[in-house]
């Protein structure tokens, strides 16, 4: 099981409490996970990504094993660590500020 946590404002869209847990089948990358994120909870559809693009929406980023994958390709293989459930993949909500 891979385990995903959520930034406070798409947990409570999603009404859920705490970290998700997800079965992804075949090769485990950003889109895979992310697919099947919005598949299982489908209010999270646009809120992510873009609708047509898919693009990583502005002021999100994504971390898993202390490393930032915001500026990978969504094809990147999760780490192993996430893999096993071991690591959760996190979906953060940036900082901005002046």
């Amino acid at each position: 099981m891979i385990r995903v946590v959520l930034p406070a404002h798409l947990r409570t869209l999603a009404a859920i409490q705490d970290e998700v847990t997800l079965q992804v089948k075949g090769k485990l990358t950003i889109k895979t996970l992310l697919d099947e994120l919005e598949g299982k909870y489908p209010m999270l559809r646009g809120t992510i990504r873009e609708h047509i693009t898919f693009k990583r929406r502005p002021f999100l980023r994504y971390f898993a094993c202390q490393e930032d994958l915001s500026h990978e390709s969504p094809d990147t293989p999760l780490p192993e660590a996430v893999v096993s459930g071991k690591e959760p993949f996190l979906v953060v909500g940036s900082v901005a500020g002046g």
